[in-house]
């Protein structure tokens, strides 16, 4: 029977630890790399077309397009295997709470503002 360092070439196979420890280290620079170029996460982006989606399927004159929207939307989550009444009740508060006023996201500050507000106080966010 072959050693692990025989296997691997005579280097021996990284443990879980040091494996996790260069991933974790990976994910953080990447992270880094991504808020310095002001990269938006796929979070960020998904939160923006659902704000807009439902924006446009409430002022939208075709009646029951946001109908449609929800049902099609909780039965994709529900396909998951997410419950299907917490979907509705959860899809109908972000409905409620985007189809009017303005978007209803924090802002960055810290993308804005990198070297701090220009004014030198504390900016909401």
């Amino acid at each position: 029977m072959m050693s692990e360092e025989q296997i691997g070439g005579g280097m021996a196979r990284q443990s879980d630890e040091q494996r996790l420890a260069k991933q974790r280290t990976r994910q953080q620079e990447a992270r880094r790399r991504n808020l310095a170029a002001k990269r938006p996460g796929r979070d960020d982006v998904a939160r923006s077309v659902l704000f807009w989606t439902i924006r446009v399927a409430a002022t939208n004159e075709k009646p029951g397009m946001l109908d449609k929207y929800r049902d099609r939307t909780v039965g994709m989550l529900v396909e998951q295997g997410f419950d299907e009444r917490l979907c509705e009740e959860v899809l109908d508060d972000l409905i409620a709470k985007y189809r009017t006023g303005e978007p209803p996201f924090r802002r960055k500050v810290h993308l804005l503002f990198p070297d701090g507000p220009p004014d030198g106080s504390e900016a909401e966010g």
